[in-house]
């Protein structure tokens, strides 16, 4: 599925690049589009203030990097799950997740995954196909399940949840129990000569994560959403709502499982929604938990900005560097 997202996606864009009228609507387009989110953007503020404003900068500025750290610890971990002749570069890696964050704004869920495949797949050296790639979100997604079923269990048996979230708390767990097992059984499901018999399974058999490997990846992604926990407790006790921490996992397993929705809208959009309702679901007033899920997501944007910027800055360095030596 995500291969035929992929493909459609880069052979729209490639129609639009060779067609100079395509070329000049999508300009057009895109400077209207432009020009009224900024008119909405100037009459909004000019009676409301941006969320972040009325934070605590130290906190925020914590936040932010822990985000980041954050960011790099998930794409070490999805490396893992690549064999070692086709594994991207850890950098390639965290550009893509970098370029999903930005994409996620506009587009619908699941397109975010398809830019994680372009980005990674159009990034210099890259020595994964298409399909590898889609293989391994596959697996990071069952260890992002994995990894936030403690999160979840947590935030579930703390005091001050209610019974309706405790129930979609035990959900997000039992799901990644489920998932645990799963990846514990696909080495062993991956070596049997029925799987074997198939072409595809021939081809998924030589690309199955091993425990060890899964091991490793569920323990770097483990350490991102922790970091990400911290993160979420710094936020919101520097965006005025207090540092507590089921308020934190609460968030953020909110948001998690709002973004692994098959179907959807934008996914920033969508985990903004989840964690405005998580946190009114705890007791914070509707506009102050509004401003601080815009807030939070808002950073989560930027911190993937400057990623994938910090990446093309990189990559540009280096080939202006060997064009010079040359």
């Amino acid at each position: 599925m995500l291969e035929g997202r992929y493909r459609m996606l880069m052979g729209t864009l490639m129609r639009i690049r060779h067609s100079r009228r395509s070329r000049r609507g999508v300009a057009i387009g895109s400077g209207a589009f432009g020009f009224v989110l900024a008119l909405l953007a100037v009459r909004h503020f000019a009676t409301t203030s941006w969320p972040l404003s009325g934070g605590q900068p130290g906190l925020l500025v914590a936040g932010s990097v822990l985000l980041l750290v954050a960011r790099g610890l998930k794409a070490y971990g999805w490396g893992r799950l690549f064999v070692w002749s086709e594994r991207p570069k850890t950098l390639a890696l965290a550009a893509g997740n970098g370029g999903a964050a930005l994409i996620g704004v506009v587009l619908p869920g699941r397109f975010d995954d398809a830019m994680r495949v372009a980005v990674v797949r159009r990034y210099p050296g890259c020595p994964a196909g298409v399909r590898s790639l889609c293989l391994s979100l596959v697996m990071l997604g069952l260890i992002d399940s994995v990894a936030l079923a403690p999160l979840a269990f947590a935030a579930a048996v703390l005091p001050g949840v209610g019974a309706g979230v405790r129930v979609g708390l035990a959900i997000v767990a039992a799901a990644g129990v489920t998932a645990a097992v799963l990846i514990l059984a696909m080495p062993r499901l991956a070596a049997t000569d029925r799987f074997l018999r198939f072409r595809l399974g021939r081809w998924l058999g030589s690309r199955t994560t091993s425990r060890r490997h899964a091991s490793q990846a569920w323990v770097l992604v483990s350490s991102c959403w922790i970091v990400r926990a911290v993160a979420c407790f710094l936020l919101l006790g520097g965006l005025g709502l207090g540092f507590s921490v089921p308020l934190a996992l609460l968030f953020l397993c909110s948001g998690a499982a709002a973004a692994a929705l098959p179907i959807g809208p934008a996914a920033a959009a969508t985990q903004v929604g989840a964690g405005t309702a998580a946190l009114i679901a705890s007791g914070v007033g509707s506009s102050e938990a509004l401003a601080a899920a815009l807030a939070v997501g808002a950073l989560g944007v930027l911190t993937g900005a400057a990623v994938l910027l910090a990446a093309v800055v990189w990559r540009t360095g280096l080939s202006l560097a060997r064009i010079r030596f040359a």
